[in-house]
């Protein structure tokens, strides 16, 4: 890099005015970047707080049909479903996760019959519906590999069928986007897209999402056998790779910010799409510190994003998105 010495070089002259800001600023941030979870739960007219996530709620899907609707008037591109599964449908075989008459099949229909211009994203994985609160099938304290990926694929066809755009496997399991891929090949669906969450890491910032989708009480023991090391990005290069050739067509990352550094590995390793997941630890964190009057709150939350964009990604999962889809448009 060659640059002319100091005074020639001020590099605070483009940092003089907010238009000249504007005019340098290597990475920018739009709605176009931005996935909105959602989360569902049972009933018509009904909508409940999740307390460890200020401003999230469930919604009956009547309510979250409004809310993709909002989504769409904003210019959001996708939302992603995640059910609140009536405790009593919970089984240690997951039966219910590929039932086509499911909480988030019958919301995905809803949002697909408005007609609304917005991509549907869903969720593959069996801890909504897991009697035991884990992503796979236990057996014996075992979470087996091979049966939970045949109960995914189940599960992925009912969301395919069910007018799902992009299906977003966050199990771990291994094998599991070879699996989906070729189900969905083979069964009409060759246009689903698959959002693979391949580095997703074993975390403690997971916690609140656990409450919004009500595994945290079922939840016996920990997922570290298969959720990646903290410690660890190597593996998340092998990991990458492996659901390429797989057939994934996107790749995330999540947590978000606490692992900027594996975003940015993948996309300059790799150079497909790369999304993160700014997960609820991460959203609770910030929102928390703004209602203290800590921090101030549209500052982080845009901060925070642009940091993943800075990273490499396109694209980032976060519950800000449509508070900063009206910041934008301000």
């Amino acid at each position: 890099m060659t640059q002319a010495p100091y005074p020639a070089a001020r590099f605070r002259r483009l940092r003089r005015t907010p238009a000249m800001r504007a005019l340098v600023r290597e990475t920018t941030l739009t709605v176009d970047d931005l996935i909105w979870p959602v989360f569902v739960r049972d009933g018509t007219n009904e909508r409940d707080a999740v307390p460890s996530m200020p401003g999230v709620e469930r919604l009956s899907i009547d309510l979250l049909v409004e809310t993709a609707r909002e989504a769409a008037d904003l210019g959001i591109p996708a939302i992603c479903l995640f059910p609140y599964t009536d405790p009593s449908l919970k089984t240690e075989q997951c039966e219910e996760a590929w039932n086509p008459d499911n909480l988030s099949n019958r919301a995905t229909r809803a949002i697909r019959d408005a007609g609304l211009d917005i991509s549907i994203m869903t969720d593959v994985a069996l801890d909504p519906y897991n009697a035991n609160g884990h992503d796979g099938i236990v057996r014996d304290g075992i979470i087996l590999n091979d049966e939970s990926v045949d109960a995914l694929v189940k599960m992925a066809l009912a969301q395919a069928d069910a007018g799902a755009d992009i299906l977003g496997p966050s199990d771990m399991m291994d094998g599991r986007v070879a699996a989906m891929r070729a189900a969905l090949e083979s069964n009409g669906h060759k246009d689903v897209a698959i959002m693979s969450y391949t580095a997703k890491y074993a975390s403690a910032f997971y916690g609140p999402f656990r409450d919004a989708v009500g595994a945290s009480g079922a939840l016996k023991g920990d997922k570290k056998t298969y959720q990646m090391d903290f410690g660890n990005r190597d593996e998340a290069m092998r990991l990458v790779e492996r659901d390429l050739m797989e057939g994934a067509d996107m790749i995330m990352v999540k947590p978000g910010m606490p692992y900027l550094d594996i975003c940015a590995a993948v996309k300059s390793t790799f150079g497909v799409p790369t999304f993160a997941y700014q997960v609820s630890g991460e959203y609770a964190m910030l929102m928390g510190a703004a209602e203290r009057g800590w921090l101030d709150g549209d500052r982080v939350m845009v901060e925070s994003l642009s940091a993943f964009k800075r990273a490499g990604c396109d694209g980032i999962l976060t519950y800000f998105a449509p508070r900063v889809a009206r910041l934008l448009q301000e």
